[in-house]
């Protein structure tokens, strides 16, 4: 990866122009050919860039952009679309390159097994003195994540997200809808259990006669989060 601090000016030609004036910005070219503007600010998100796969060309000044002060210009061609990058070059603050070998890739920690998996250790954060019936239980559509029958034998069907969405309720009303024909689970119940619901999932749930439960994943996992508690 080459990282180019340096007053430059881009500007993009393609489906979309547009034109980034004269300013300190940093230029990220990266190992699978896509070039990066950023500027001090926005978080993540570039200024403007070039996805793979394009070509990173270094174009000769001529005399009048030299008049201009560039001293150096690139242009970036997308090698499918055609859209180019073109970037003038000013001043070079800083120039390096470094070799970042080969990314392991991102191990996401909280994700829907992983709840699902706690959740399955500890299903009394369902209803107090349930017991787990079976993890992915089947249905004629795809299996429900969690069936758990509460203290008094009720059934119940868990739906775990990470973030609940509308989409999530309706696909545990389908399950609900399926596994209430089977005579064993006549009167089961269902429970939205989420990290995060948004709140029109939620006014779909408790509509529907869905019980929603918040997950806290930390305590799950036995972590103490920090946040002070009365008791």
């Amino acid at each position: 990866m080459r990282l180019v601090i340096a007053r430059c000016s881009v500007d993009y030609t393609g489906r979309l122009n547009a034109h980034l004036p004269l300013a300190t910005r940093v230029l990220m070219h990266k190992g699978d050919g896509s070039v990066l503007i950023h500027s001090d600010g926005g978080s993540y998100k570039p200024l403007n860039w070039m996805s793979p796969p394009c070509r990173l060309d270094h174009l000769e000044v001529d005399e009048e952009l030299a008049e201009a002060g560039v001293i150096e210009m690139w242009k970036v061609t997308h090698q499918k679309s055609g859209d180019t990058l073109t970037v003038r070059i000013h001043e070079i603050v800083d120039d390096t390159a470094h070799d970042l070998g080969v990314d392991p890739g991102l191990i996401k920690d909280g994700v829907e097994s992983d709840l699902q998996r706690l959740l399955a250790e500890q299903v009394d954060l369902i209803a107090e003195g349930a017991s787990l019936v079976r993890r992915e239980y089947p249905t004629a559509i795809g299996p429900v994540d969690l069936l758990v029958r509460d203290a008094e034998g009720v059934a119940i069907a868990v739906e775990v997200k990470r973030r609940g969405g509308v989409d999530g309720v309706e696909q545990l009303t389908r399950y609900l809808e399926l596994l209430g024909r089977d005579p064993l689970l006549t009167g089961i119940q269902g429970v939205f259990a989420a990290q995060e619901i948004k709140p029109q999932a939620r006014t779909l749930a408790e509509d529907r006669g869905i019980r929603c439960v918040t997950l806290d994943y930390e305590a799950m996992k036995g972590v103490d989060s920090g946040i002070p508690t009365l008791f």
